[in-house]
């Protein structure tokens, strides 16, 4: 059975947009956990103890907590850090340095909720393509090939919208309060 050049190029372009809102949820995810880690390169922090460990073997203390656990800032002695030789490379402050740890999940960040929005966007609009093209008059072995393309794109918008809804606490964001440091 020969299928018409439309179907296919549906088909290819439903599937080209699902491939790019997979690749955008990678490399945002990707790009949230680098910059998590860009703030404290060449410190290390050391669970047993709750402290960050500078480069020159100095801890930097829990100094705060925010009062639900979404965050910690850890700050090192101030005379420690003025005294210090790689200063320069650390911090320009003179209250010493300071770490913000965050529990942040990345679809609670503004930009992943954006790309995640975006992603959405994209899976949705080859959703459309494929249902356009299946109301189109046509034999019903196109119809075949198109449902098989639109089946595995729909299950996957609605995983995401699924994932999304958990992770980002939309059900039981106000009952139950964002969630403790670790």
């Amino acid at each position: 059975m020969e299928f018409p050049p439309e179907v296919w190029l549906a088909l290819g372009y439903a599937l080209f947009l699902a491939g790019v809102a997979a690749a955008l949820e990678l490399l945002a995810r990707h790009t949230h956990r680098r910059a998590e880690r860009y703030h404290t390169i060449g410190f290390t922090y050391h669970h047993g103890l709750d402290v960050w460990i500078c480069p020159t073997g100095q801890h930097l203390h829990r100094h705060t907590a925010h009062p639900e656990g979404r965050a910690a800032r850890y700050r090192a002695p101030a005379h420690t850090c003025n005294a210090c030789s790689i200063k320069h490379r650390c911090t320009d402050s003179d209250q010493g340095r300071e770490i913000v740890q965050t529990s942040h999940l990345w679809l609670e960040t503004e930009v992943g909720r954006f790309h995640r929005g975006l992603s959405l966007a994209l899976l949705l609009l080859a959703q459309i393509i494929l249902l356009i093209e299946l109301l189109r008059p046509s034999a019903l072995g196109e119809r075949a090939a198109l449902l098989t393309g639109l089946a595995p794109i729909a299950l996957a918008w609605m995983r995401m919208v699924l994932r999304f809804r958990a992770q980002a606490g939309w059900d039981q964001r106000q009952a139950r309060g964002p969630g403790p440091i670790k």
